[in-house]
Parts: structure tokens; C-alpha cells; sequence
């Protein structure tokens, strides 16, 4: 830390805006781990001295004092023991979460919403903001797709483990007869790309079409074009955008995705040489569930890859999702 902060006094510390950049992020980085242990070690002093007072003195007030202090460390460890599971290339990175809705129709495309929300809950549980990059409605309730952009450190480190095809069973509540329904959702997972150390995609290699955004049910609800789609020619990724009433802000969200979508899929190119190596690739596709979340006839959410169960689908779905991320995380090191 002591190393970076005597190399940002330099005159031509700037002189690589990129390099400067990646640097000063490092250091902030540091900063907040130090801070991080230094709070820790203060709680941690003022336990123990509770502790002591309460055994000297055999005083209640001291004990009670020390049990209202213990959660907050056991929950800080507990958040540092999943940070030190993340050694990714982009663990560190925030997160593109794209939401596609299956076959199903509304019911799908209302689980498409639940996820969303039960992410977007995730965030605030983390204190990390969740922006809508683009959203494509329903035609009578919830989302066909949608794309958040997470961030923070390691929320890409986190999320990826939600990667995979998600399996909603309950009584639909768009049924009449309240008939038992299964829906799916696939959950993609990216890093955001870095605009001074990934590579810049070329004016050249895209092209851009513009078109009026739709609303729920279809309507259009824009009388001027200022939905973007963005093709990159090389690779014919496509992504589009239609949140905001501003082509240029449209544009700037589809190349925010875009960029993310090159970079992951440099990443899984990298990943396929490995896994094929050990034999041991499996593809996120449709018939892959990842987790399996019911709601009638009983109440269970298991997740397919550790066996991982939580008999509170409430909960689950209201952002409590980091058992089930760490049970995956220690399942892959082992």
C-alpha cells in the first residue's frame, strides 16, 4: 500500500491514465481491507474487555452488552471467509446478470421478475447498487429478459455461482383453476468489462440498429427510435437496449453489455481448454437446472449441484442466497 501510494506522488504517475487507474483502484482496495481488520480488531478488543467486566464484576448488563456485539463479528468473519474463496481473474469485478424467461408464458416471465427482485434484494443486503441496463417486458406480467449491472467488489466473484437454469414449481396465480405450474428462468453471470486493461472493441466492428422501445404487453411507447441493438460483426454477438427514452444513453448501456459479453467470451473460450483438459465441462443449458425452488406442494429450495436445502423459499427469495453460494463455492475447491 505504502509502495503505491510513494508511486502516485510521482510527476508522470498519470502519464498511463489506464496503468494509474488499475493502480489507484489496487489502493483503495487495500485501504478498505486494512480498514476492514483494524474495525475488527477494535470490536474484538471491546468483547473481550465486555467479557472480562462481566466475569470480574459478574455484572448481566456487560454480559448483554457482549451477546449484542458477537453478531457483528461472527457476520464480518463470515463475509471475509467468502472473499478469501474468490481468487478469480474477475472474482474481484462487478457483475452483468442477465434473466431470460423460458417457455411457459406468463408464468415464466413472472419467475424471470421474481429472480430479478430476489437479486435486486441480494444487493441491498450488501449495500451494493443494482442498475437496470435493459428490460424487455411480459406480455401480461413480469419480464421475458432483463439485465442488471451489480456493483462492487466481488460481486462478480459471488454471482457467478448463480449461472445455470433456475426451476420455479407452485400454484399459478394466472391460472384459474390455481393449477400446479413449473417454470424456468436461465441466469447469466458476467463480469463488467474494464475500460483500461480488456480490450477496446473498434467502431468498425459494429453495427447499430435503432428502433422504438416497447412496453408491457408490446405496446410501443416511444414514437421515436431510441431503442438500441448492437451487433459485433466478428463475433455476432447481439445485445440491445431500450430502459432509458435516450438513444445515446441506450447506447452507451448496450456497449456497457457488449463489452462484458466479448470479455466472457474470451473467458469460457479459456475455461473450454481447461475443462476439456479434465474432462469435467457441463453447459449451462436449458436442461441443466441449477436450482429447483418449490412452493406447493411443500416448501423447499435444493440447490442440484451440492444438495444444498433451505425450507424457507421466503427467505431465499427476499436476497438471502449466500449458503447456497458458499456451498457451491467450498464444493468446487474440494
Amino acid at each position: 500500500m505504502k509502495t503505491i501510494e510513494a508511486e502516485s506522488e510521482q510527476n508522470d504517475f498519470w502519464s498511463d491514465h489506464g496503468a494509474a487507474s488499475t493502480k489507484m483502484q489496487e489502493l483503495a482496495s487495500l485501504k478498505e481491507t486494512v480498514s476492514f481488520w483494524e474495525t475488527l480488531n477494535e470490536r474484538l478488543d471491546i468483547l473481550l474487555e465486555l467479557i472480562n467486566l462481566a466475569i470480574s464484576d459478574n455484572d448481566q448488563s456487560f454480559r448483554e452488552s457482549a451477546e449484542l456485539e458477537l453478531p457483528y463479528l461472527t457476520d464480518s468473519l463470515g463475509q471475509e471467509e467468502f472473499k478469501l474463496l474468490l481468487s478469480g481473474e474477475y472474482d474481484k469485478r462487478s457483475a452483468i446478470v442477465t434473466i431470460q424467461a423460458g417457455a411457459g408464458g406468463t408464468d415464466s416471465q413472472d419467475w424471470a421478475e421474481m429472480l430479478f427482485n430476489m437479486y435486486a434484494k441480494w444487493g441491498q443486503l450488501h449495500k451494493r447498487a443494482v442498475q437496470v441496463l435493459n428490460v424487455s417486458y411480459g406480455e401480461d406480467a413480469g419480464y421475458r429478459t432483463v439485465t442488471v449491472q451489480v456493483e462492487g467488489d466481488f460481486a462478480y466473484g459471488y454471482l457467478e455461482k448463480e449461472t445455470g437454469v433456475h426451476r420455479l414449481v407452485r400454484q399459478s396465480p394466472f391460472d384459474p383453476n390455481n393449477a400446479r405450474h413449473t417454470s424456468f428462468a436461465v441466469v447469466e453471470v458476467i463480469p463488467v468489462a474494464s475500460e483500461h486493461s480488456d480490450p477496446v472493441i473498434r467502431n468498425e466492428d459494429i453495427k447499430m440498429d435503432a428502433f422504438r422501445s416497447s412496453g408491457p404487453g408490446g405496446q410501443n411507447v416511444q414514437k421515436v427510435a431510441s431503442a438500441v441493438r448492437l451487433t459485433h460483426l466478428p463475433t455476432g454477438i447481439v445485445v440491445s437496449c431500450q430502459t432509458e427514452r435516450s438513444q445515446h444513453q441506450n447506447r452507451e448501456y448496450a456497449m456497457r453489455i457488449l463489452n462484458a459479453k466479448l470479455l466472457a467470451a474470451d473467458k469460457e473460450r479459456r475455461d473450454k481448454e481447461v475443462a476439456d483438459l479434465r474432462g469435467d465441462r457441463v453447459n449451462p443449458e436449458w436442461g441443466n437446472q441449477i436450482r429447483s425452488y418449490v412452493l406447493h406442494p411443500y416448501k423447499q429450495v435444493k440447490d442440484h449441484r451440492t444438495d444444498f436445502v433451505s425450507t424457507d423459499p421466503s427467505a431465499v427469495l427476499d436476497g438471502h442466497i449466500d449458503e447456497f453460494i458458499k456451498a457451491y463455492m467450498v464444493q468446487t475447491l474440494q
